[in-house]
């Protein structure tokens, strides 16, 4: 099973210039899923209107195995890096396919303000919250 481990190292995460380190950070030590997912991310953001009915397309253009694709698109929904869209959503035209989602940047936004509010809340009952969250 391969890993589904993302590297949020905060020194290089200030490093990351292009597509290809960005992809290293979300698929560490897998260079091929890093290339799946370098290719998907680049045809939806050229695509027109940022849409592409199928996915398969990619697996056919790069010569990428099915499997591949699965697992790579599996991973990036659950980030909120892709999403599906039906077929009943008006704003596409009532067309099946994939977007490049904004679900991704809104989480760690959230999860790079947390510090800072956990550190603001000082009121008394979140200080026994907060502690019994602590082992014995």
């Amino acid at each position: 099973m391969p890993c589904s481990k993302i590297d949020l190292s905060f020194n290089k995460i200030a490093r990351v210039r292009d597509l290809d380190e960005f992809a290293e950070i979300l698929f560490p030590g897998n260079r091929k899923h890093q290339e799946m997912f370098m290719a998907i991310f680049v045809e939806l953001k050229y695509a027109e209107n940022s849409f592409l009915p199928s996915l398969a397309l990619i697996c056919d253009k790069y010569g990428f195995s099915y499997r591949r694709l699965e697992t790579v698109r599996a991973k990036m929904r659950r980030m909120g890096l892709i999403d599906h869209i039906s077929r009943f959503n008006k704003r596409y035209g009532y067309r099946e396919g994939w977007v490049i989602s904004n679900r991704f940047g809104n989480a760690l936004a959230h999860l790079a303000a947390f510090p800072a509010e956990f550190l603001k809340r000082k009121d008394t009952g979140q200080e026994r919250k907060d502690r019994f969250l602590l082992p014995d």
